[in-house]
């Protein structure tokens, strides 16, 4: 019987060139301008699970973009796996600093990747690793190697905060029931050291606005009588840390989980390097919340950092004004315990509480969601752990990841089911920034693995 392997090697040509394809699609969430483009995105994706093997494949319809929607069962008495991905990615910006157009699929060989890497917007995040469980289906159906029920949910809107999914979830429960959740939306720590996630932080999303005067001021005539909205936002912001790098909202930490010494040592047994680590941002030392590691710092501590800012005038060359208004964009990047609406709330009532006289603040709440952390003993888990045992020929080391899905959460609350994170990107994919990329060989290996988690979760759940 053809091994998942074989398979690959047989059709990589033409996955490399199916996704290539894919990429080609401009699907920004965040930009209506692409919105056509979004919708086309899903249709494509809706053709690939029916050519795939799916026998049942839709486009559901939500008060966003559509939901791609897909399942093959093959026996109701069989466990169900439920694959989650989306199709849409974040916005390309700034376009300048690609070294190829981020909708222009390129393959490059580079240091980290002698094999070849695509870079392309969302070819790591998630078109490259949605895109594996699509191709592991099809290995599975052709070959009549599938050994369970599979069902697909595919949305639009994760870049955005998957603003319309509860919805959709919460209707559709007897649908989308199951027996464990499958997503590859996260990484792992190299082709030599193999990982699984196990834990993803919440996030609280929001923007703020500080307004001064009525109008843009002459900087000359009124500079030192006004506040400025920009000098205030700033001093605003950095009064948000202290000189360790602590957060200042009163009852931020209050329900942060502190790590017992044993966890955070079998933490530490992840192999890191600082100067790799330094060297491969530029970067002449690291920094961040006094008292712990880098890896404990983006992984088990909570955060909170501006993603954009802007006000009064950027043009070219000089116009001296003080501006009427000034904005930011903060992310507050969560642990488990800590619920993303009590801190919205606190983070609210503490940035008006600390405007001075003079500026008026708006926060608005953006979206966010909740932290989680699965546990390592479960049959899914051990499942997941014996795939990367047999393709990568190493056991995978549990980790736990900086990142947020909210849908995660989401999907234990309304379905009652765990999930396991089958991530095959690297930290250095450059998600969400130019440059991103996503090596071939990983692209392949998630093919090639995906299958063998299916056949040992079936198996494993036959025996318990």
């Amino acid at each position: 019987m053809q091994s998942s392997k074989e398979y690959v090697e047989q059709h990589k040509n033409r996955f490399l060139n199916e996704l290539i394809e894919l990429l080609k699609i401009p699907s920004v969430s965040a930009d209506s301008a692409f919105s056509q483009d979004v919708i086309n995105t899903a249709e494509v994706v809706e053709k690939a699970l029916v050519n795939a093997g799916c026998d049942l494949v839709e486009l559901c319809e939500t008060d966003g973009y559509p939901i791609v929607y897909g399942e093959k069962i093959i026996d109701p008495s069989l466990p169900t796996v439920l694959v989650y991905g989306h199709y849409d990615v974040q916005p390309p910006d700034p376009v300048e600093l690609w070294d190829s157009p981020p909708f222009e699929p390129v393959i490059k060989e580079t240091e980290e990747h002698p094999e070849g890497a695509i870079f392309a917007r969302g070819a790591s995040d998630d078109k490259g690793q949605m895109y594996m469980h699509v191709k592991a289906l099809e290995f599975m159906v052709k070959t009549d190697q599938l050994p369970c029920n599979v069902k697909f949910m595919i949305e639009g809107e994760e870049e955005v905060g998957s603003v319309n999914i509860a919805t959709y979830v919460a209707n559709n429960k007897e649908k989308l029931k199951n027996d464990v959740i499958l997503i590859s939306d996260t990484g792992m720590i190299s082709k030599e050291f193999p990982s699984i996630t196990t834990g993803l932080r919440g996030l609280s999303y929001v923007e703020v606005e500080v307004t001064g005067p009525n109008r843009d001021l002459h900087s000359g005539l009124y500079g030192g009588a006004v506040a400025n909205p920009i000098n205030i936002l700033t001093k605003m912001i950095a009064s948000l840390h202290d000189g360790d790098n602590h957060i200042t909202i009163p009852g931020f930490y209050d329900k942060v989980e502190e790590l017992s010494s044993e966890e955070r040592a079998e933490m530490a047994k992840a192999p890191f390097d600082i100067n790799t680590y330094q060297n491969a941002l530029e970067i002449e030392s690291v920094y961040g919340e006094k008292g712990y590691t880098t890896n404990e710092r983006n992984s088990i501590r909570p955060t909170l950092d501006v993603n954009g800012i802007w006000g009064g005038y950027t043009g070219e060359g000089a116009k001296t004004v003080i501006p009427s208004k000034a904005y930011a964009k903060i992310s507050m990047r969560l642990v488990p315990h800590q619920d993303w609406k009590e801190i919205t709330e606190l983070f609210v009532k503490h940035f008006n509480e600390i405007a001075p006289k003079g500026a008026k603040v708006k926060v608005t709440p953006h979206h966010g969601g909740q932290g989680y952390v699965t546990p390592i003993d479960t049959i899914a888990y051990q499942a997941a752990s014996k795939a990367y045992e047999t393709t990568f020929g190493k056991t995978p080391i549990p980790q736990r990841s900086g990142g947020s899905i909210p849908i995660v959460s989401l999907f234990e609350e309304e379905l009652g089911s765990k999930t396991i994170l089958m991530g095959f990107g690297l930290d250095s994919n450059a998600i969400h920034s130019p440059n991103e990329h996503y090596g071939l060989w990983y692209y392949y290996k998630g093919i090639e693995t995906i299958p063998y988690f299916f056949k040992y979760f079936t198996e494993m759940m036959a025996s318990k």
